[in-house]
């Protein structure tokens, strides 16, 4: 890949989705783009970006590219200081006011919902003391490949090594004939999920209504303040006043002008 093609793939990905690509990540972008020349069948990276900003390349690859670009590691109860919060705080306060009303989350950057399932987990097993309020996680990434693995809900055993065998007999299945190294999510917390593709560098959000929760975590890094600051300010637009935002352990909304209070690190209130 020459520098000029590193330069006009780095401003595409930062400009239409946020991301940050320095020089730096040069040989990491190569890497990834090792594969899509394979499926397409491209000789080289110059023929590769020929066809990527083509009006064909635009319409069919596009979303490919980014696919194997844009990061999506999680695990399941990543961060569980969040879901202690929600357990302890959260859904006490909301059993209190809901008044019946469902409580609706929203995973803006769901990966292959393990983050999503967790939320599910978290409630249900806050249901044993008092089931006063019904639920549902909506969730969106950018990636549509991981989207697909979070409607399955198939994930390999190794995955859920640190959940408690008693959470795991509740809420996971085990695979069978050939599968026995899988596990996937019970039915009645598939029902629960709804997945969607979304970009959060889209000028508005296309969300079915407005929520009481929102978890962003661990994307934020990947923006510059600037980026940073309008991303957030879009999700307050879809989080009702009194509703928390969720952010990863390594972000905050310090030095940016959103209608947030802070609870505690990380866990944000709007005003």
């Amino acid at each position: 890949m020459t520098d000029q093609e590193f330069k006009k793939l780095s401003i595409l990905i930062y400009e239409g989705y946020g991301i940050k690509m320095p020089v730096a990540k040069k040989v990491m972008l190569e890497g990834r783009l090792r594969k899509r020349l394979i499926i397409t069948k491209m000789s080289s990276f110059t023929a590769y970006c020929n066809f990527l900003f083509s009006k064909e390349g635009m319409k069919n690859e596009l979303i490919h590219m980014i696919d194997v670009v844009s990061t999506n590691k999680t695990d399941f109860f990543r961060e569980p200081g969040h879901f202690n919060y929600m357990t302890d705080f959260l859904l006490l306060e909301f059993q209190k006011e809901s008044r019946g009303k469902p409580l609706n989350i929203w995973s803006s950057a769901s990966s292959s919902g393990e983050e999503a399932y967790t939320i599910a987990i978290t409630i249900e097993e806050f249901y044993k003391q008092n089931k006063t309020f019904d639920y549902s996680v909506f969730c969106t990434d950018i990636s549509s490949e991981v989207i697909k693995k979070g409607v399955q809900g198939i994930y390999d055993e190794s995955r859920i090594s640190n959940i408690p065998l008693n959470i795991k007999k509740k809420y996971f299945l085990k695979g069978k004939e050939g599968n026995n190294n899988k596990v996937r999510v019970v039915p009645e917390l598939r029902k629960k999920m709804t997945f969607n593709r979304l970009n959060l560098m889209d000028d508005s959000y296309s969300v079915p209504y407005d929520f009481d929760v929102i978890f962003c975590r661990n994307v934020l890094i990947y923006f510059d303040k600037q980026v940073q600051e309008r991303v957030i300010n879009k999700l307050c637009n879809k989080l009702k006043k009194g509703g928390i935002l969720f952010l990863g352990h390594s972000e905050s909304i310090a030095g940016i002008n959103v209608p947030l209070e802070t609870i505690s690190p990380t866990i944000y209130r709007k005003v």
